[in-house]
């Protein structure tokens, strides 16, 4: 299935077609597989597989199938491959920061060539969100076209709106992170089908909006329906952020969930996909509160 971030774009780490870690098919003796259950426990009769999707079927007739001894993915291959992904779009956002002026006489090709960047990872983003399988030089370009989106982007609100507005929305970045991760780890955030059925609807709500309110933007002028801008825009992006955070939240649970039935190595790079995606979204949401609040002082 295709969860855990707010464009809906990243395949997640599923079994029989729902969310990872939520079967809740009775086992031998009664017990229901849960999010505390073993991922490795006995097969439901009649679907050898349901319970871990990577696993491998013994040759011994009638032994349950067992997840791949070798090639599997480890928390040290996310924190890799996302820690590479970040860093990509970092270094991109510096170049763009610092070879694209955004004077009075530079400011709209530097803009132009932002946003000509933003639609790309945009697509690029979305071809990888249909692929099969991750693609690590997909994965990484897109990260390289969205850093010099959020360089130029960052440049412009720090210096012409608000000093010092993208290190402040890095410091909230990095604080959501921590705290979710704190929060989850410590079992105060339980994902669980309820909680992903809710942050899904709600992320499909806010993003409908937004998109109404860009449409009377471009066709009726103004600020659309002012639910990005005024006191109403800070109490969107305060949603904003907090979706963000609970896309976090998923993003955590299936890369749990993917160590533990044994992944394959290379699915580190959709964690990391979806992990960057995640912490694009919710710096954008903090940028866009700061700019707004500096524009109504």
């Amino acid at each position: 299935m295709r969860s855990s971030n707010p464009v809906f774009s990243r395949r997640g780490f599923s079994r029989d077609n729902g969310y990872a870690g939520f079967n809740t098919a009775p086992q031998a003796g009664g017990a229901a597989v849960g999010t505390q259950g073993n991922p490795y426990a006995q097969p439901q009769a009649g679907n050898p597989y349901a319970q871990n999707p990577y696993a491998q079927q013994d040759l011994q007739q009638g032994a349950p199938p067992q997840a791949p001894a070798t090639g599997r993915m480890t928390i040290d291959d996310v924190v890799l491959r996302t820690g590479s992904t970040l860093g990509v779009l970092i270094v991109t956002a510096a170049l763009a920061w610092a070879l694209l002026p955004i004077d009075d006489a530079n400011i709209g090709r530097s803009y132009g060539i932002g946003i000509g960047a933003a639609l790309i990872g945009m697509v690029l983003a979305f071809v990888q969100s249909f692929k099969r399988k991750a693609s690590p030089a997909l994965i990484l370009t897109y990260a390289a076209f969205e850093g010099v989106f959020l360089g130029v982007l960052s440049n412009i609100v720090d210096n012409r709106i608000a000093d010092g507005a993208a290190m402040q929305a890095v410091i909230g970045t990095m604080a959501v992170f921590a705290g979710v991760l704190v929060a989850y780890k410590a079992g105060w955030i339980r994902v669980n089908r309820r909680f992903y059925g809710f942050v899904m609807a709600a992320a499909l709500g806010f993003v409908l909006l937004m998109m109404v309110n860009l449409l009377f933007a471009v066709f009726g002028g103004g600020d659309g329906l002012g639910f990005r801008s005024g006191p109403l825009g800070v109490v969107f992006g305060v949603v904003g952020i907090l979706l963000g955070a609970c896309f976090l939240a998923l993003d955590f649970k299936q890369v749990e969930d993917g160590i533990a039935y044994g992944a394959p190595r290379e699915e580190a790079w959709l964690a990391a996909f979806g992990l960057t995606m995640t912490l694009v979204w919710i710096y954008m949401e903090f940028l866009r509160i700061i700019a707004i609040l500096n524009s109504s002082d």
